[in-house]
């Protein structure tokens, strides 16, 4: 099987592609390709900082998290309407959905609206019609998951979680699965938004959040202890602790990795030093996800055959990533079920 899918991967048909996935870490905002930045921004009449769509794709190219989030955030600002959303969403669900995705739960950040006049309606209700068009059309389903910015105060994310939490508590268990903690790690530990977290647990919401991406073995512990995350995001620094691999290991606690992100990022200056392998080695449960992929370089598929032809996972262990994704998704078991039996299926038809 191995031999067929490179030979395949060859001819622009890598069988990789069609292999049944659920999306844990994906940011909306940063499927915002530039033809679409650009489209927006003239819908709405907002200049942005760069003269073309080409200047902006040029500049695609991170030292660090810090610079690509200062540009993260300048695309933000051609979002503005509940149909900017949708629209944004849908692009997103097309692209991953011819590459394999068949749920997302997905992340957005209210603050990095609500913090530039952009009501929390036109924010949740854009995203909310975008995940529906995109089930009639595609049969890809989605839930999601609302992120609070670290780098913001506390009481600031205490407000957008009550704001959400007033107007959309009907939605938990269903449309809106969970809460997680994004943005810089630097300076801002997992600890600082201990409260929001437990309000968003006694209210029944999932709990995940960033860590370890550019900080430590000691922030993932952080985020287990402190804030009581199911999965981590990122998380790759516990391979620097065979400690803290082994309690992911025991407790069964996912961590959702993106390989393209971490190389753009420079979180492994190569990627073939990755240290998925050395997680997977150790027993950690592990899913391969794309993060942002309009600024990283792939969506979900690619970061699939990333992590085959530069990381070197084998086949097998990239199937394992696909049926992780699933177990561990927010989708109600039916659906992962559904979905499931369509890794089986893949699986069969690529042995026969």
């Amino acid at each position: 099987m191995e031999q067929r899918t490179r030979r395949a991967a060859a001819t622009g048909e890598d069988p990789l592609m069609s292999l049944p996935k659920a999306e844990l870490h994906l940011h909306i905002e940063g499927t915002l390709e530039p033809d679409l930045a650009f489209a927006l921004a003239r819908r709405n009449g907002v200049t942005l900082p760069y003269a073309s769509v080409e200047e902006l794709r040029a500049a695609y190219r991170f030292a660090s998290l810090q610079e690509f989030l200062d540009l993260y955030y300048a695309c933000m600002s051609a979002l503005r309407t509940r149909r900017d959303f949708a629209d944004l969403v849908l692009a997103y669900l097309r692209h991953a959905h011819a590459q394999g995705l068949r749920h997302v739960d997905m992340f957005f950040d209210p603050e990095g609206h609500t913090e530039r006049g952009v009501p929390l309606e036109e924010v949740v209700e854009g995203l909310r019609d975008g995940l529906r068009e995109g089930e009639a059309e595609l049969g890809v389903t989605g839930t999601l998951v609302m992120c609070v910015l670290r780098h913001l105060p506390e009481e600031t994310s205490l407000r957008t979680l009550d704001a959400m939490l007033d107007r959309y508590g009907d939605l938990i268990g269903t449309e809106w699965t969970g809460i997680g903690l994004d943005s810089s790690e630097q300076g801002n530990p997992p600890a600082k938004h201990a409260r929001v977290f437990a309000r968003a647990r006694a209210a029944g919401l999932r709990l995940v959040a960033h860590a370890g991406e550019e900080g430590t073995p000691e922030d993932v512990t952080q985020a287990l202890d402190v804030l009581h995350v199911e999965h981590v995001d990122h998380g790759v620094a516990a391979a620097g602790s065979a400690a803290v691999m082994r309690r992911l290991a025991d407790e069964h606690i996912t961590l959702t990795v993106c390989p393209l992100s971490n190389l753009a990022l420079q979180v492994t200056p190569d990627l073939a030093r990755h240290p998925l392998p050395t997680l997977i080695a150790h027993g950690v449960p592990v899913t391969i996800n794309s993060d942002d992929p309009a600024y990283f370089g792939g969506y979900l598929g690619d970061n699939f055959i990333a992590a085959r032809d530069r990381i070197g996972l084998t086949e097998a262990q990239l199937v394992a990533c696909a049926r992780e994704s699933v177990d561990a998704s927010f989708a109600t078991p039916a659906r992962q079920a559904a979905i499931r039996q369509e890794i089986d299926d893949w699986v069969a038809a690529h042995e026969a």
